[in-house]
């Protein structure tokens, strides 16, 4: 196929969308290195990465989604991916893969099973697929977010902890007000995100639904549901985590800390 071609092949808007998107990741990029941050370019390689993974899955979602079969081995897929990336985010050893697997299991699996045992929304594989992947997600973030912020305190607060176990305590009960404190942090996004949607932000999955031909009031139904899915997962996922967490017996890392 010739240039010209293939060029009047490509949709108009890819050109104008490659633009805005290579402008905001340069604005990015410069205020970073401008503010001398570390790792100035790794928004813009998320962004590239994000973009290859969202076209390639464009393409084998649409012959997946009426499939329920292959919807499950898409969710197992992104299940995989994510428990392996908060626990690299945690310090990568077997036991943390195994104990944000275990959390995220638990975050995840209850939201779905309560909202399709309740018949809040109706078990299919587009919907399977869809509020899935999006408590995958959240369930991924609040693993990470309580594991960084609990081992960021038990550093910084160390002399209180060595000295509740110097006097006899168990190292979860040394860690317990820690622990409730980065589980409360944790919530803090997807609380304020749920309290300020439709005044402060418009979800993804309601903007989604609405061009794509649902009435807003069906949209507003399913954003409900997936943000209610959300906390349930986040609250769930980050105190199992935690928890798994909390028997500290030596003072974590700074570096595992700020990974």
């Amino acid at each position: 196929m010739s240039v010209p071609v293939l060029a009047a092949a490509l949709p108009g808007w890819l050109g104008p969308t490659a633009l805005g998107v290579g402008v905001l990741v340069a604005v990015t990029a410069a205020v970073l290195a401008v503010a001398r941050v570390p790792g100035r370019w790794a928004p813009g390689l998320a962004v590239a990465r994000g973009a290859l993974q969202l076209a390639v899955v464009a393409v084998v979602l649409h012959g997946v989604i009426a499939s329920p079969l292959w919807v499950a081995v898409a969710l197992v897929v992104m299940f995989a991916v994510a428990t392996t990336t908060s626990a690299r985010r945690l310090g990568f050893s077997a036991r943390t893969l195994g104990l944000v697997a275990a959390g995220m299991a638990a975050g995840a699996g209850v939201a779905l099973a309560v909202v399709f045992a309740t018949g809040a929304l109706e078990l299919t594989p587009r919907y399977a697929l869809a509020l899935g992947g999006i408590v995958t997600g959240g369930s991924m973030t609040a693993a990470t977010l309580a594991g960084r912020r609990f081992r960021a305190a038990v550093g910084e607060r160390w002399d209180e902890v060595e000295g509740w176990l110097a006097l006899g305590a168990r190292p979860r009960t040394a860690t317990l007000g820690l622990g409730r404190a980065a589980v409360h942090e944790t919530l803090v996004p997807t609380t304020d995100q749920t309290r300020t949607t439709g005044l402060v932000t418009l979800p993804g999955a309601f903007v989604g639904a609405i061009f794509g031909g649902v009435s807003p009031l069906e949209a507003g139904r399913f954003q409900v549901v997936v943000l209610a899915a959300l906390l349930c997962a986040t609250a769930v996922t980050a105190a199992v985590v935690v928890r798994g967490l909390g028997g500290v017996r030596t003072r974590p890392s700074e570096e595992t800390s700020r990974r």
